[in-house]
């Protein structure tokens, strides 16, 4: 059975799919009466949100993309610097 409420809806497409393709905002019902709020308003706020999400989640990306086997030699290299260190010292 389908209950009949309505929502606003906004759906901001994102510039940048790597990481979503679109954001759905579900708008409060007393979000146009609020007094000097616009549609406009609402839409421009919906798009910094997801603008600010795309900024914060791609700057945070810490290593940069080296394969996996590269990664592997380099933890045995080290792990074998700290070994012969550790022999050499003690």
């Amino acid at each position: 059975m389908v209950k009949g409420v309505t929502r606003r809806v906004i759906v901001i497409k994102s510039p940048d799919r790597r990481l979503f393709e679109e954001a759905i905002f579900i708008v409060r019902e007393d979000a146009l009466h609020e007094s000097g709020v616009t549609s406009d308003d609402i839409i421009k706020e919906a798009q910094d949100v997801a603008d600010n999400y795309i900024r914060t989640n791609l700057r945070n990306r810490r290593l940069p993309k080296i394969p996996a086997p590269l990664f592997a030699l380099a933890g045995s290299a080290l792990t074998g610097l700290a070994w012969f260190l550790a022999w050499m010292f003690l």
